[in-house]
């Protein structure tokens, strides 16, 4: 039992780590679950990493990007989890509408012919969640409100 809650806490903390290295500036907090192995010792067997998931407001080319940052982020664990790809899926799916909308103002000006617009959000945050009770490395990804 140690040496698995050993292993456990490894690849939590790397998997959680890697969500709060490629997040950045938009990571807003994380937190560990432990459990008390027979040393006495707390091992980390889940974790969570907040990161914000909203649109910029009024800026379609920032929303692609931070939409992007935010794919990179999900998908940067070695192993993602079912959630961390549909997170992955759904912050695809907003920077292409992002991305896929008229270009005007300032942005049909620019010389990067990618072009994006303001989607709606309704969550601040997305939560990187990796449960005690999952087999393989790996986090949920619980949108927050």
């Amino acid at each position: 039992m140690l040496t698995d809650l050993k292993v456990r806490d490894r690849e939590v903390r790397a998997h959680e780590s890697a969500h709060r290295a490629a997040g950045g500036d938009l990571v807003r907090s994380g937190s560990y679950d432990y459990q008390q192995g027979p040393d006495g010792k707390r091992y980390a067997i889940g974790g969570d990493v907040q990161i914000d998931t909203t649109s910029v407001p009024d800026d379609p080319r920032a929303t692609a990007d931070k939409m992007a940052q935010v794919i990179r982020a999900a998908l940067a664990p070695a192993k993602p989890s079912p959630t961390d790809l549909a997170v992955a899926a759904q912050a695809t799916a907003e920077r292409n509408r992002a991305q896929a909308e008229p270009r005007t103002g300032a942005d049909a000006k620019g010389d990067d012919d990618r072009s994006s617009a303001s989607t709606e959000s309704g969550d601040a945050a997305t939560a990187y969640r990796r449960t005690a009770d999952q087999a393989a490395a790996g986090s949920n990804l619980n949108a927050m409100a």
